[in-house]
């Protein structure tokens, strides 16, 4: 059974830092590409960004130069380092992992920013 679980989320002032966290379970972490998408009020949910079993890192243009997906192995965790938070970046967060022909998604962490 896959598990994600996401912590980390919170309230913070535009231009601070928030790292989330997103443990997974009942999948072999380290062969698994991991995601991180969210969906604020209204909007439809959009991809944050990836990170392959190799290491390799895609953005949104949105959050290139601000946002930083990294992985440990040992913790099967995935993370977001997210810095020079806009009021815009408020949002659901969700970790997400692609098993054969299932999307699994965590229950998300709410990230709100003020201005």
């Amino acid at each position: 059974q896959v598990q994600l679980v996401e912590s980390g989320g919170g309230l913070v002032q535009a231009g601070g830092s928030l790292t989330l966290s997103c443990a997974a379970s009942g999948i072999i972490f380290s062969e698994n590409s991991m995601a991180w998408y969210r969906q604020a009020p209204g909007k439809q949910r959009e991809l944050v960004g990836g990170l392959t079993s190799g290491g390799i890192t895609n953005y949104a243009d949105s959050v290139k130069g601000r946002f930083t997906i990294s992985r440990d192995n040992a913790k099967n965790t995935v993370y977001l380092q997210m810095n020079s938070l806009k009021p815009e970046d408020t949002a659901v967060y969700y970790c997400y992992v692609r098993q054969r022909l299932w999307n699994y998604w965590g229950q998300g962490t709410q990230v709100t920013v003020s201005s």
